[in-house]
């Protein structure tokens, strides 16, 4: 069954608009409520734990959300705005059925989503999305009262998680004497992350931690890497680490405020395992966004390497099919699977420092052998569907793009899960020929959306 609802990341979208409006959500917490609950084996299991990032439609969307999986017998558990990997952690510790995130992850404040985790605070598997979307399609039938799910509220998530973040970090290591900044995007980290790296030891400048509701992920965070450059700068800081609005995506910079990004963090971690002989399982998984700098870094190290399609869910399923612990994008979403079942940005900044404190190198220093390719990213909005590989003039563009590259240059289209976009990735190593050809290439896809 082709999923008309579910994309690479849950369900998103602009507030107001379908599906994101308080009655779709009704229904699909009802929806979810009856798949889960044929998929419980008792009673107990029944039990599913709502978390969200500090957008103002998550109150709205929460409240529907709880409406609907009460109707469907399910009892709920909130959390309040909580980072997507600390639902994903606490709905496996908490022994649950499954977790709900409602955020946009690194979208501005007007978009929200719903996205779900399994009781092993794992993506949920396709055939269980694809059986929510065919109970959307009944009608919504209320249970008897008796049978109706309760509600309760758990005050202590925030602690939970935090403790869970440190408990990653080497016993016999500790942050004493490193000053950071931490940007939390105004977003669901806002009240967690500071503790995590001041309990570590670390003098923390905290910023980004004033949500309105309406300032998520604006001009601060790991989109917008800018703002923390400045408070580094500013602060004579040693580091800075930047989340995203629900706190899966991480990046970093360095006492000279230079940025780096997920492929250079996940280097650092990599070749620091392998350093110290910690089990790499095999290799690292990457997408095909990596730059093709950290591909030639490893293996350098003779670390294998292997592309997912973008996406960490992706990422995830390669990881598991290989029986690797260590993979990651470019964006900043990087999973260890020894330490949890998601991508998390605060456990992978941890990794990150971890590496430095335990080979008493800099950033910079860890990640000198990553020699990034210049690599642009155009995104094309598009109000219709476009089949690349059947437009001619996109094709043209490509082959023409992918002859001039040659072998150190890469061309990537492909359409957005989570986004009304089209988005257009050279590589290669000339600043100015990628440039150009990335330009190229986008006013051919932006021609064929016409």
């Amino acid at each position: 069954m082709t999923r008309k609802f579910f994309g690479t990341d849950g369900i998103r979208g602009t507030v107001g608009t379908a599906p994101i409006t308080p009655d779709f959500v009704l229904r699909l917490g009802y929806a979810a409520g009856k798949v889960l609950a044929r998929e419980g084996k008792t009673a107990a299991r029944r039990t599913v734990l709502i978390g969200k990032d500090t957008r103002i439609s998550g109150y709205m969307l929460e409240s529907a959300l709880e409406a609907g999986l009460c109707a469907a017998g399910v009892d709920v558990l909130l959390v309040g705005p909580m980072p997507t990997p600390a639902v994903a952690y606490l709905t496996r510790a908490l022994r649950l059925s499954a977790g709900i995130v409602i955020s946009a992850s690194h979208n501005p404040y007007d978009d929200n989503g719903i996205k779900f985790f399994s009781g092993a605070g794992t993506k949920l598997p396709d055939t269980v999305e694809t059986a929510i979307e065919t109970e959307l399609a009944r009608p919504l039938q209320c249970s008897l009262s008796a049978k109706l799910g309760k509600v309760r509220r758990i005050d202590d998530a925030a602690g939970r998680y935090i403790e869970f973040c440190k408990s990653t970090f080497p016993a016999q290591l500790d942050l004493k004497g490193l000053k950071v900044v931490v940007d939390s995007a105004h977003g669901a980290t806002y009240h967690i992350a500071s503790h995590v790296f001041h309990e570590l030891g670390a003098d923390v400048i905290a910023i980004g931690n004033q949500p309105d509701g309406l300032n998520i992920n604006a001009e601060c965070g790991a989109t917008h890497p800018k703002t923390l450059q400045e408070a580094v700068k500013r602060e004579r800081a040693d580091l800075g680490i930047a989340l995203d609005g629900d706190g899966d995506r991480l990046l970093m910079v360095d006492a000279k405020a230079e940025v780096y990004d997920g492929d250079q963090l996940l280097y650092v971690i990599a070749s620091h395992r392998m350093r110290q002989r910690q089990k790499l399982r095999g290799g690292v998984v990457g997408t095909l966004m990596t730059n093709l700098g950290t591909e030639h870094a490893l293996t350098r190290l003779k670390i294998p390497f292997a592309r997912a399609n973008v996406g960490d869910r992706y990422v995830l399923e390669m990881m598991q099919q290989r029986g690797w612990v260590l993979g990651g994008e470019n964006s900043g979403h990087i999973i260890s699977l020894d330490h949890h079942t998601t991508g998390d940005g605060l456990v992978s900044a941890l990794q990150v420092l971890g590496a430095l404190r335990a080979e008493q190198v800099s950033l910079a220093k860890a990640a000198a052998e990553v020699k990034l390719y210049p690599q642009l990213l155009v995104n094309v909005r598009t109000s219709r569907k476009i089949d690349l590989n059947a437009d001619r003039g996109i094709q043209q563009a490509v082959a023409k793009a992918t002859t001039a590259l040659g072998a150190n240059g890469r061309v990537l289209l492909r359409a957005s899960g989570t986004e009304p976009v089209i988005r257009v990735m050279v590589e290669g190593k000339s600043r100015p020929h990628v440039t150009a050809w990335a330009e190229t290439i986008a006013a051919s896809v932006r021609k064929a959306a016409q």
